[in-house]
């Protein structure tokens, strides 16, 4: 077993060695966490924020504090709790910076965690596209900052599972396999690129939990939910598991072609919420997109969230001062007709 003390003392410690150990180290944190028995999101009304930010190296930790604070999220709601940062980390790709989340914001967000008060912050993602977790890490920067930072890393492809009965049943599964993991933390934070996406018109907060469904049972990129169905999965995955938070990195984007297909989009904002659906809907309107044209988010309407503008209170930047349109692809069925009038 691993503990969490020899994160800390093993200074030593190659950066390969640091995460290869750390991404079998699930065992370093503490057992009995709150799972699926949070407070439900399916409400009338929620709240996002949106915050300017033009560049990595803006004081990001500060940015994420002031933005939960906006939200209502401080230290008697963060303090003592383990959080589990899941950005988006679909393949291994050298200087990454449209395909997976930056790995400034991820260390703003841990630090952001840590000065409420967090008792434990690790990053967890099982990549879609690759089955070597680790060369995701190394080639997309990811692995310096937790190697720098002693942020432990748990490789969620490869997590032993649990099966959980499907409380969403749009799909035709029964059931879903989750990582253990999840059962030892208290907050589950989706960090995702901004995106379009060739399959599902746009990948956001929701999108990026498909990340948290280990490749050892759903294969590679998680083949049995997309023959299940992408729109369905994604309602799916989210009724059941109910993450807590979303953190989307939309300072450099990604249009076109997405998710890793695509070209850079500088759209300058980081998009934080308790409600997934309604992040989603903000950061679509931000890409210029209609939300209620993307299949996943129209039918998360009334199910997890609000996607009607009206229905969300925005802090921080109006979307109108912020939207930059995503380029979308004529030849892409999912890009019809989506595009914000």
């Amino acid at each position: 077993m691993v503990r969490p003390e020899q994160f800390l003392s093993e200074s030593l410690m190659t950066r390969r060695e640091f995460l290869r150990r750390s991404a079998t180290g699930g065992a370093i944190l503490l057992s009995g966490g709150v799972f699926l028995n949070g407070c439900s999101f399916e409400r009338q009304r929620a709240e996002t924020f949106i915050a300017k930010v033009e560049h990595y190296n803006a004081d990001i930790a500060k940015v994420i504090v002031n933005g939960l604070r906006e939200l209502g999220v401080g230290v008697k709601e963060i303090q003592g709790k383990r959080v589990l940062l899941k950005p988006n980390m679909v393949e291994p790709h050298s200087g990454a910076g449209p395909i997976i989340t930056h790995p400034l914001v991820i260390r703003g967000a841990v630090e952001a965690f840590k000065h409420l008060g967090a008792s434990r912050v690790l990053v967890a993602e099982g990549p879609g596209h690759c089955r070597d977790s680790i060369l995701v890490l190394e080639e997309s920067g990811v692995g310096d900052v937790l190697h720098e930072d002693r942020i432990p890393f748990v490789d969620l492809n490869y997590d032993s599972g649990f099966r959980v009965a499907n409380a969403g049943r749009l799909s035709e599964l029964p059931a879903l396999v989750f990582p253990s993991t999840l059962q030892q933390i208290d907050l589950i934070v989706s960090m995702p690129k901004m995106k379009t996406h060739h399959w599902a018109g746009v990948t956001l907060s929701m999108k990026n939990m498909f990340g948290v469904m280990p490749g050892s049972f759903y294969g590679w990129p998680k083949n049995v939910l997309h023959f299940a169905g992408i729109d369905k999965c994604i309602l799916d995955i989210n009724l059941t598991l109910k993450p807590h938070l979303a953190i989307v990195d939309g300072i450099v984007g990604m249009e076109g072609d997405g998710p890793i297909m695509g070209t850079p989009k500088q759209a300058g904002v980081l998009v934080m919420g308790r409600n997934l659906a309604a992040v989603d809907a903000t950061c679509s309107r931000v890409m210029g997109i209609d939300p209620h044209k993307i299949g996943y988010l129209k039918a998360a309407s009334g199910r997890i969230g609000p996607i009607k503008e009206a229905n969300i209170d925005q802090r921080g930047e109006k979307i109108a001062s912020v939207r930059t349109n995503f380029a979308l692809i004529d030849k892409i069925p999912a890009h019809h007709g989506i595009r914000l009038g």
